[in-house]
């Protein structure tokens, strides 16, 4: 007969064979499972990035355009600019001519009106012979003053 010591220590031998190969392959399973949802993670983690990635570039192209129309803004503003301060420019100068044709007109009044003994500064008032006398001397101390475009010819 044999002994239950000797039959059980074989089938003991079998039993952990068989579980170290279980265990082993157990081991093995979840080792590919970890593997397998490690890679997915990763390709999320990829996924993730390249969308992070898409997203920034399409930033970058909305920024730039931004830029660029604000820039074409810009431009067209300081043309605009230019244009407007060559004009205040131009009008201030034809305001100074004007301011000084006004002045000597005032002041041919005023020799008028104190030479005849008129002192209204109504031009209604002066008299007309003081205009016509060639040898006064206010016309021939004062320039007369005109534009270029006074003795322009208009064509018909």
């Amino acid at each position: 007969m044999d002994s239950p010591s000797g039959n059980s220590s074989m089938s003991t031998k079998l039993q952990s064979s068989g579980s170290e190969e279980d265990l082993q392959a157990l081991m093995d399973q979840r080792k590919r499972k970890r593997m397998q949802s490690n890679r997915e993670s990763a390709k999320r983690s990829r996924m993730r990035k390249q969308k992070q990635m898409d997203d920034l570039m399409g930033q970058v192209s909305e920024l730039r355009k931004e830029n660029s129309e604000i820039l074409t803004s810009i431009n067209i503003t300081t043309q605009h600019f230019v244009r407007v301060e060559a004009e205040n420019s131009v009008l201030r100068a034809r305001m100074a001519e004007l301011s000084h044709r006004l002045q000597s007109l005032n002041d041919i009044l005023s020799y008028i009106n104190t030479s005849t003994g008129v002192y209204e500064t109504d031009c209604y008032s002066m008299r007309a012979d003081s205009f016509m006398n060639p040898m006064d001397t206010l016309f021939l101390n004062h320039p007369i003053l005109a534009s270029a475009d006074t003795f322009m010819w208009q064509g018909e």
